[in-house]
């Protein structure tokens, strides 16, 4: 594009402050002010059914791969192009999903720190269950699956016949699965899990923690299962090994276990940059949707608490009047960084559920560089208006935050919003869909820009 001499002009004068007054045909308020750019998103990649999250692998191929629910990965090649092939296609293997609302399926993708020399992957998935069920006359749900798979001989397809089953375990609901798999930055795996479903941690396949006062609780029993917690292995053992230094190594305790206390972290990021920490969203009950950060050893509080607030199993409504603050084993019970209210609060509230996100690292947002972005599912259940949130990360123990106005969308993000994602160069992507359940071809991938204003010629 041809840029007039006056433009030119406008240029030069805007990085001098001195000749603001004096430059003709150029006012003082043409100078750009970063305040003054505006946050979009640009669409991607179209015609998924239900994409829940997005993952770009350390090869410095530029790719990203898509996790949509229904049991397929999607590569977005470097030039932006959405290949027709699916890279793992699992549909023939996981349960049958409920269209017009489910929270299995395949729900979570990491690749290997040492992918680019061993192509070697990591799936989290639903199978049909197994016989048999968590108390007599119940049956199991299904069959919770992590699988290794590697690359066949072309880089953008895997092969099928190379899985290799990591850790699975019988599900005795179909919600609260948990979903994310990462590699931190010690390169172990995290996994995150969900309290094995139904309501108030409470059902069958809900073992008695030590917390009289609620009935049930997976999320708070360290030695009877593993719901409710995130895990930390090392998949370089056969079928795993464990690292040494896990809280319960030696101890009461299961091994895996990393930190404990969730309801249902179903989405969870390390940070590329800084320390690396490792933030999660958890789906509260109906009162309250929170974001913590997880350390090793950190009990989260539920079903004790549901955000900052005693929970009340009885009745998930009320706020129990007082409850401990310490768990079992001396550990303190951890506050969420960030709390919203549930649509069903009482008190009001716009989240039928919160979506933990991903920390910005890209250029370009600018002043945006390690804000944690995160955001609601919807605002009802049945309304596709999910809206956007950015953080301020700090030491204290609540982090700032604000709704992000897009330009395109200044109300909310105008579609269920199911995940988020990384690139190489740490810009976020959002994946959405306008459909409440896995069906449909309306999934999307968008990406957070800055919009260009009259200043970038």
């Amino acid at each position: 594009m041809r840029i007039s001499s006056m433009a030119m002009v406008c240029r030069v004068v805007a990085t001098v402050v001195i000749f603001l007054q004096l430059a003709s045909g150029c006012k003082k308020h043409d100078v750009p002010n970063e305040k003054d750019r505006e946050v979009d998103i640009k669409l991607v990649a179209d015609n998924f059914v239900s994409p829940i999250g997005l993952v770009a692998p350390d090869d410095n191929s530029k790719r990203m791969f898509v996790i949509d629910q229904v049991g397929k990965i999607w590569v977005i090649d470097k030039n932006g192009n959405k290949l027709s092939t699916p890279f793992l296609d699992l549909t023939s293997k996981l349960v049958t999903l409920t269209p017009a609302y489910d929270e299995r399926g395949l729900l979570g993708l990491a690749f290997h720190p040492g992918f680019r020399e061993n192509g070697k992957f990591y799936v989290y998935y639903q199978m049909p269950p197994r016989t048999g069920g968590p108390a007599t006359g119940v049956l199991w749900d299904n069959l919770s699956r992590i699988s290794e798979f590697k690359v066949s001989g072309n880089v953008n397809v895997a092969d099928m016949s190379s899985e290799r089953v990591v850790l699975e375990w019988d599900d005795p609901q179909s919600n609260h699965n948990g979903g994310t798999l990462a590699f931190g930055p010690d390169s172990y795996l995290y996994i995150s899990l969900g309290d094995g479903g139904a309501a108030n941690d409470v059902a069958p396949g809900h073992v008695e923690d030590w917390y009289a006062a609620n009935a049930g609780g997976n999320a708070q029993n360290v030695e009877a299962n593993l719901f409710g917690k995130i895990l930390r292995i090392n998949v370089n053992g056969t079928p795993y090994s464990i690292p040494s230094d896990n809280p319960f190594v030696n101890k009461a305790g299961m091994d895996e276990i990393y930190a404990y206390g969730f309801r249902n972290p179903f989405r969870m990021a390390f940070d590329m940059g800084g320390t690396h920490m490792l933030v999660a969203g958890d789906a509260g009950q109906v009162l309250w949707e929170e974001i913590s950060v997880v350390k090793k050893g950190g009990n989260y509080g539920w079903n004790v608490k549901e955000g900052t607030h005693c929970f009340n199993a009885a009745n998930n409504t009320m706020v129990m009047a007082s409850c401990p603050m310490v768990d079992n084993l001396g550990n303190n019970l951890i506050d969420p960084v960030i709390e919203l209210n549930n649509w069903a609060n009482p008190a009001g509230g716009i989240a039928t559920t919160v979506i933990g996100g991903n920390f910005y690292r890209g250029k370009d947002i600018k002043g945006w560089d390690g804000k944690y972005i995160f955001g609601t599912f919807s605002q009802t259940p049945t309304t596709a208006n999910g809206e956007l949130f950015v953080a301020s990360p700090s030491s204290s123990d609540r982090w700032s935050y604000e709704e992000v106005m897009l330009k395109s969308h200044p109300d909310d993000v105008g579609y269920y919003l199911r995940g988020f994602g990384n690139d190489d160069d740490g810009e976020v992507y959002l994946t959405v869909s306008s459909m409440l359940g896995p069906s449909g071809n309306t999934g999307k991938v968008f990406k957070l820009v800055t919009v260009k204003n009259k200043w970038d010629y």
